[in-house]
């Protein structure tokens, strides 16, 4: 039997003299732990997915980067990033250090719900922190230095998205308490990633040879793309449905939606691409399906079954077209992030608008919100637009200032070398490859005893090969949206 938490002190007590757990359910706490792994679960996915559409000699460093920003930001959210995010004191804008070095999180009701202990809020948000810093990093991909990348996760996340957890999801925040509706990271996660993707790739420049037939390929692994898909629908559940706080309805009904916003993304996406090419292109469903989940994330709790459909046919409809835009811009978004992300949270924020319902709130047995234009509460696509435009331009203009900052200082230049760049990020940074026989043929070619002697540089001349294995195969990501 569960007991009203009695506000002693700010640990929830003393773990010495009394029995911390009476104040939580079990099947509560169960399940937080298990969404908490579900989002962990993500950060690789995230990985493969962007590995799988890079040219293989740079498919290391991508999943490097996405395991590199789960230790980063686990670290930087228990440093100081839960207190400026989750802080029971905070401020409109963003908390202040009363948690910093995770001190007094224990036992006390969290901010997010009082069904559940600070520190099991704390953790499953630190994930949300880490995968949104994992999304934005993909702008780097073939081009970026690793160093100045990873000094940008942590600076990032502190300036740029805790800020925007804050304002967003804390109890004090200004888009909390205008009324703004963002279940599980429209804006925190998905628009503030996509723009700060945006930003990273203008502030780094085009790849050596966009625009020409030298930077014109396809995915180097669809299955790598595949498993990473996987991971992200497997993941979101946690993500969504996780976002309750609690084992109850309102949980199931976000896993539901989930669940059909993404099968009907990856349908749609994969319907418009065969409209163009006459092919069912694998790439084209699942970024399809990463399309409908980023869409129906603001909304999961908050919306009925059915528009699910609508949040998966719009949502994966204007990512796909937004993959153009940065042929109208001239911006090298070379995993088309921002199109995914950034119009896929506004998208499902602007939706949120529409089909926000009280009653579906309320299936967690306590909130109350006015609804969206289905409980004719128009005023609501007005907090929405602002709290959208106004994460996007935040994370989209600090992170501008945060990397040119960065470039102006010695060892923090963002760029690699045009050396770098042609040997493959993998050789020139990590020193490690995807795949063993990239370094294997790379040996070969160097020793040209070797060279004579093996039937591969005998079936094909060193500058084929060497060719090969710096352009990889031709044609574009994304089912052809790159050209």
């Amino acid at each position: 039997m569960v007991e009203p938490y009695n506000g002693t002190i700010m640990t929830g007590g003393d773990s010495l003299t009394e029995d911390l757990n009476v104040f939580y359910d079990a099947g509560d706490i169960a399940w937080m732990i298990t969404a908490t792994a579900l989002v962990l679960l993500m950060i690789p996915g995230v990985g493969f997915f962007y590995s799988g559409l890079a040219r293989r000699k740079s498919a290391l460093s991508l999943i490097w980067l996405s395991v590199m920003a789960t230790a980063v930001i686990s670290f930087q959210w228990f440093f100081w990033g839960y207190s400026l995010a989750f802080s029971h004191t905070a401020g409109k804008f963003i908390g202040d250090l009363e948690n910093i070095g995770f001190r007094n999180v224990l036992a006390a009701p969290s901010v997010g719900s009082t069904k559940i202990p600070d520190l099991l809020f704390a953790v499953y948000q630190g994930m949300f922190a880490a995968i949104t810093v994992a999304l934005a990093v993909g702008a780097v991909a073939e081009r970026g230095r690793m160093l100045p990348c990873v000094v940008f996760m942590f600076i990032w996340s502190t300036v740029i998205y805790d800020p925007i957890a804050c304002w967003t999801w804390n109890s004090s925040g200004w888009v909390f308490k205008m009324g703004g509706l963002d279940f599980a990271g429209g804006t925190p996660v998905h628009i503030s990633s996509g723009t700060a993707a945006l930003a990273y790739s203008i502030m780094l420049g085009k790849r050596r040879g966009h625009g020409t037939h030298e930077l014109n390929y396809r995915p180097h692994n669809v299955t790598h793309i595949v498993i990473g898909t996987v991971f992200l629908w497997v993941g979101w559940f946690g993500f969504n449905a996780g976002s309750a706080l609690a084992a109850n309805m309102r949980a199931v009904m976000a896993a539901v939606v989930t669940n059909l916003a993404a099968c009907v993304g990856g349908i749609t996406w994969c319907v418009l691409d065969y409209r163009l090419e006459r092919k069912w292109s694998t790439v084209g469903f699942c970024s399809g399906v990463v399309a409908g989940l980023v869409a129906i994330t603001p909304g999961s709790g908050f919306v009925p079954a059915w528009s699910a459909v609508v949040y998966g046919v719009v949502g994966a409809a204007g990512a796909n077209y937004a993959t153009k835009l940065k042929f109208v811009l001239g911006i090298d978004d070379a995993l088309d992030i921002f199109a995914e992300h950034a119009i896929g949270g506004l998208i499902g924020n602007i939706l949120t608008a529409f089909f926000a319902a009280d009653y579906i709130a309320h299936l967690d047995g306590f909130s109350e919100i006015p609804g969206g234009w289905l409980n004719q509460h128009w005023i609501q696509l007005g907090y929405q637009l602002a709290d959208s435009v106004s994460g996007g331009v935040y994370s989209f203009g600090g992170t501008c200032i945060i990397l040119f900052i960065m470039n102006l200082i010695p060892g923090l230049s963002l760029r690699a070398s045009e050396e770098a760049e042609i040997l493959g990020i993998d050789d020139a940074e990590i020193g490690e490859f995807a795949y063993d026989y990239v370094e294997l043929t790379r040996e070969v070619l160097n020793d040209t005893e070797d060279a004579a002697s093996s039937k591969f540089s005998a079936e094909q001349p060193p500058q084929v090969v060497e060719k090969m294995l710096i352009a990889g195969s031709p044609e574009g990501p994304r089912g052809g949206h790159e050209s």
